[in-house]
């Protein structure tokens, strides 16, 4: 399988706390998005991830760069604090989700087309039977 990492960045989008997830593997990004509502605690959010981890959408895999680096304690902390004070998500996985929504409008797309046909249909059949009843005088 190769290389496979995760990340969830939690994140306050008005009114709602919105949560990403990002899974690369093999250089390749793929990303969920979770609306939390009200602010989760820690617990909830670990709770969260060990019910529901494998009913995410993820989006189709978008090609992302990833370093191979060791890093140093104190730069890991900061990396965290700085993570923590960064309120946006990273573009790749915006990129992933935008492909992911455009997907699923198409698909809704399809299907309402499909259901208005089969309605058009329908309704054209009613109307031939009412009126071959009417032919026959009943």
């Amino acid at each position: 399988m190769g290389d496979l990492r995760g990340r969830l960045t939690v994140y306050f989008e008005d009114p709602f706390w919105v949560g990403v997830f990002e899974c690369i593997c093999d250089g390749k990004l793929s990303a969920a998005k979770v609306t939390f509502g009200a602010e989760p605690k820690d617990y909830e959010v670990h709770e969260f991830i060990l019910k529901h981890y494998y009913d995410l959408r993820f989006s189709p895999a978008v090609a992302a760069a990833v370093k191979e680096a060791k890093k140093k304690p104190k730069r890991v902390q900061r990396d965290v604090k700085k993570q923590l004070q960064d309120t946006g998500v990273g573009t790749k996985s915006q990129q992933a989700l935008k492909l992911q929504q455009e997907q699923n409008k198409q698909e809704r797309k399809v299907k309402s087309r499909e259901q208005k046909m089969a309605e058009a249909e329908r309704m054209f059949e009613l109307k031939q039977q009412k009126k071959i009843q009417k032919r026959k005088g009943h």
